[in-house]
């Protein structure tokens, strides 16, 4: 059998598909096959490489150059340029992009090194090949839990990791196993909660669709620590792809006997079942979902009782994010004390980051917690792009603070965070550069709570309504600084008084807006001046006074 000396993976996940990954991955076999170099050059689809807005994104090895906003016709060119001259085609080469580390400290990344757990196999193997994941060490966190370790005991482990969870609260994931295995119960379930609804946010799709198996993995350890014998993993009905590749993942594992009965011929017996979403942003916060699961409105319980107790079907159930659930195979596979080396004392672990807005390298990353912030913006997002100054970024998702110049040398963890009143929240970090309004970025925030407020509680209801007029008013180029304290004051009140998070969290990009940018607002109405001229007055109606 003949070895090939160069392997080209392109990466298949929902945004490089409506760029035309399919028909560049066809025209590249195609082109190949006429050139005769279809035995020596090997065409593997992976999942997302971690470069987000470049298009159809590729990497070829042995080199490690990764490729973007290719197209069908590029790839004569490209077949020409690199695989029979051995040259790179430089027009199409993604500046600063090398291949990601595995778990080391090595200097290398999207533009510098990354410490990879959750991400490891995302991009290096096929997403949908259950031997490639068993080759990367996959299944062997659950074949050590069933076979040497007690449920207690994978408890133990966990909760000695000191993981987090990554949904955004920073729960103790331990503590949360521990109280939903110690409730007695017939019947217990986990659910993996991938109902990722918050704008900018895509960090759990591409885990779904880069590594599929390790959530399997993940749940069935999860399950068998709780005592659970059936998970269900809720995603938000427009991820197609991770539908898709997620259940091909169960349908594969229960031919291998790594879901369903007697798992890896032990006592165990654990099955999997996807429930897709409908699009509500509030089913995101865990009773809500669970309602969902219900088939009833998704809107929150009032707590307590608390899901660990009385969740699904008032049965004790284990609610945990995708991203917090990517981590167990290798705590359990490798040890507490393993994963403590990476991340703080408090926070330890990496953290999955989408970078998004004006910077030069947009994508998927995973560092340590405790990363500052000027070093994700500046070195693995390589700076401001276009050569303009940094103004902001928008940490934690449209629930997230504003955080300015004065704020780049945070470190990014929970703790860290907290003494600033701001959180990591969905892993979104959204850089905005001078040229960017403020104003018009909080208005488009508030109108995406008012229009996904469930409308059960008076303070979320109308808090949000009125807050949208007010920067209406802002972005029309009136206002008075009695408004700005008004926003803040509505906003306070709705973090007090609100029944769920989704009404809670307004106050963080309210606040931190108004802090860091009261000279902005005012300018707005007393020099009719928007830094970006997205706000202008209103049309006034022919005949109008």
């Amino acid at each position: 059998m003949s070895i090939a000396r160069s392997h080209v993976l392109i990466s298949i996940d929902a945004n490089t598909l409506l760029a035309g990954a399919k028909e560049v991955e066809e025209a590249l076999i195609r082109e190949l096959k006429e050139r005769g170099l279809d035995k020596e050059i090997a065409v593997i689809e992976t999942g997302p490489l971690g470069i987000i807005g470049k298009g159809v994104v590729m990497v070829v090895y042995p080199e490690g150059i990764y490729y973007g906003n290719v197209k069908v016709e590029d790839i004569p060119e490209l077949v020409e340029e690199h695989f029979i001259k051995g040259r790179p085609l430089k027009r199409l080469m993604i500046e600063g992009a090398t291949l990601p580390s595995v778990v080391t400290k090595e200097e290398v990344g999207l533009t510098r090194k990354q410490v990879r757990i959750v991400l490891r196999n995302s991009g290096v193997i096929n997403p949908e090949s259950i031997e490639e994941y068993i080759a990367q060490g996959g299944f062997e966190g659950l074949s050590k839990a069933l076979s040497e370790m007690t449920p207690e005991n994978v408890i133990k482990e966990i909760k000695a990791s000191g993981l987090r969870g990554r949904g955004g609260a920073g729960f103790p994931a331990g503590l949360k196993w521990e109280f939903t295995y110690k409730v007695p119960s017939d019947e217990k379930y986990v659910v993996c909660n991938a109902d990722e609804g918050e704008p900018g946010t895509f960090k759990d799709r591409l885990i779904l669709e880069g590594d599929p198996f390790r959530i399997v993995e993940a749940m069935a350890i999860a399950g068998y620590a709780i005592g659970a014998k059936k998970g269900y993993i809720y995603i938000r009905g427009e991820y197609k792809l991770s539908i898709d590749r997620m259940q091909k993942a169960i349908n594969v594992a229960k031919e291998y006997g790594l879901l369903g009965d007697n798992i890896l011929g032990t006592n165990f017996s654990f099955d999997l079942e996807i429930r897709k979403g409908a699009g509500a942003y509030i089913c995101g916060e865990e009773t809500a979902l669970i309602e969902s699961l219900e088939g009833k409105r998704g809107i929150p319980r009032i707590k307590p009782p608390y899901p660990v107790s009385q969740g699904l079907r008032n049965k004790p159930t284990l609610v945990n994010n995708v991203e917090t659930l990517a981590n167990v195979p290798d705590i359990i596979k490798n040890g507490a004390q393993w994963f403590r080396q990476f991340g703080t004392e408090s926070c330890p672990g990496t953290k999955v980051y989408t970078i998004l807005g004006d910077v030069v390298n947009a994508g998927l990353i995973e560092v340590e917690m405790g990363t500052p912030l000027r070093d994700i913006i500046f070195q693995y997002g390589g700076g401001i792009k276009d050569g303009k100054k940094f103004k902001c970024a928008l940490v934690g998702g449209a629930a997230g603070a504003f955080l300015g110049n004065e704020m780049l040398d945070v470190k990014m963890d929970f703790d860290n965070l907290k003494e600033y009143k701001a959180v990591l929240g969905s892993g979104a970090i959204l850089v905005m550069s001078d040229g960017v309004c403020i104003v018009d970025m909080l208005k488009s925030i508030l109108r995406f709570f008012k229009h996904e407020s469930c409308g059960r509680c008076t303070p979320c209801r109308v808090g949000t309504k009125r807050l949208v007029e007010i920067i209406e008013k802002f972005a029309s180029l009136e206002g008075t600084e009695e408004d700005l304290d008004e926003m803040l004051n509505i906003s306070l009140v709705m973090k007090d008084t609100s029944f769920c998070p989704l009404g809670q969290s307004v106050y963080l990009p309210v606040s931190s807006a108004i802090k860091y940018f009261r000279d902005e607002f005012i300018s707005h109405f007393k020099d009719k001046y928007c830094v970006s001229g997205r706000c202008k007055p209103k049309l006034s109606l022919v005949g109008e006074a």
